[in-house]
């Protein structure tokens, strides 16, 4: 049996909130992680035998959890010119991701049905360099299955792109308000999307599984801070229903948004900085559960950036496959000294894991878990153009 030997001072390890000295064995044949060993174990003294190519002593350096990205779209087949999966399982690993969940959209077909998902996972063959997963879509004409799920009472997750748009006059008035407005804009795109969107379909998410306990529904990409009250009550009478918001809405405000510039567009749209630090009260006491990257890109032309910088016009997505890790620590660095590494693992691999029903398999550096890692610089920076 060949077994990798990582050895460093600061490992972080399952439940802890600070990397420390630990030493952890991989089973190479399997993957899976053998022991873990309290303290940075000398080689010559306990792996004399281990040849240099199955021992890595990373000193300093941190040895984390590899993350585990619950909201990514690759677009292959169909749009692998937007990003396909040599591409984005790539950036991913760049980044310390080493598994990504993939969405139903926006690869042709779409992953809504077995047939389609045995076409995604043929175009996925031989070209990952992380582990992949896949949503399944619910739209009209599948939704039986979730119904079948529901009274199999089998444990099952519904995931909700929680926007109402509206319909007749209340949409038309909306979207008339900014009719006149500039485009080019990011005002104008923000107010076609107020947070009432959001508000009215997680409104409609909590009726719906307080009906059906057994169901969790799974709110993604929050972005309205004002539905946090609703939620947080929800949860505290035992609503079964967990909720991720993006590194995008933790990180970024409209007030620094420039003009012209639809790179920045997305949906539900990153709001104003009260809206942010609001987002992070709610991270920081559980209501929300999970960071992901909603990593979502396209051509550049259909970004319209070097063309009028219409948001209204541009493809809505935001592309941070990979830079998730960097960005809430730079954030934490910076401004919430508060926040450790352990809660930023926590956010996007523990709880991630979890919610992609991945717990004890992946998240943690742990008897039994995959041998998934990454070795960090916590002090190197970068520049992100």
């Amino acid at each position: 049996m060949s077994t990798l030997i990582v050895s460093s001072n600061n490992v972080l390890l399952k439940g802890q909130k600070n990397p420390r000295p630990a030493t952890f064995e991989v089973n190479v044949n399997t993957g899976k992680i053998n022991a873990v060993h309290e303290g940075k174990r000398d080689k010559s003294e306990y792996y004399a035998s281990t040849p240099d190519e199955l021992w890595i002593d990373a000193g300093d350096l941190y040895v984390l959890p590899g993350l585990v990205d619950a909201h990514v779209h690759l677009n292959e087949p169909g749009r692998t010119h937007w990003e396909g999966f040599m591409t984005g399982t790539q950036a991913a690993i760049s980044g310390g991701v080493t598994t990504v969940v993939d969405m139903p959209l926006n690869s042709i077909p779409p992953t809504t049905t077995v047939e389609n998902l045995e076409a995604k996972r043929d175009a996925a063959r031989g070209q990952c360099w992380t582990d992949v997963g896949f949503w399944g879509g619910i739209i009209p004409g599948n939704d039986n299955i979730i119904l079948n799920l529901i009274f199999a009472k089998a444990p099952s997750t519904v995931l909700y792109h929680a926007e109402l748009e509206g319909k007749g006059d209340a949409a038309k008035e909306r979207m008339d308000s900014v009719s006149d407005k500039d485009p080019a804009s990011y005002s104008t795109f923000l107010a076609s999307r107020p947070p009432s969107l959001e508000l009215d379909a997680i409104d409609l998410v909590l009726s719906l599984h307080r009906r059906f306990p057994n169901l969790r529904g799974h709110v993604v990409h929050l972005s309205a801070a004002e539905a946090l009250p609703a939620i947080r009550e929800a949860k505290a009478a035992g609503v079964n229903l967990t909720v991720e918001t993006c590194f995008h809405y933790l990180c970024l405000n409209a007030e620094h948004i420039p003009h012209g510039h639809p790179e920045f567009k997305c949906c539900p749209p990153i709001r104003d900085n009260s809206n942010r630090e609001l987002l992070w009260e709610g991270l920081l006491d559980g209501t929300i559960d999970c960071v992901v990257s909603d990593h979502s890109p396209c051509v550049a032309s259909l970004k319209r950036v070097e063309d009028d910088g219409d948001f209204m016009k541009a493809w809505g997505g935001i592309s941070t496959l990979g830079l998730g890790l960097s960005l809430l620590w730079t954030e934490a660095t910076n401004n919430r000294k508060e926040v450790s590494i352990g809660d930023i693992i926590e956010w996007t691999s523990v709880k991630t894991a979890k919610h992609a029903s991945l717990e004890g398999v992946k998240g943690s550096i742990e008897v039994g878990y995959d041998g998934d890692f990454i070795i960090w610089d916590p002090e190197a920076e970068f520049l992100v153009n």
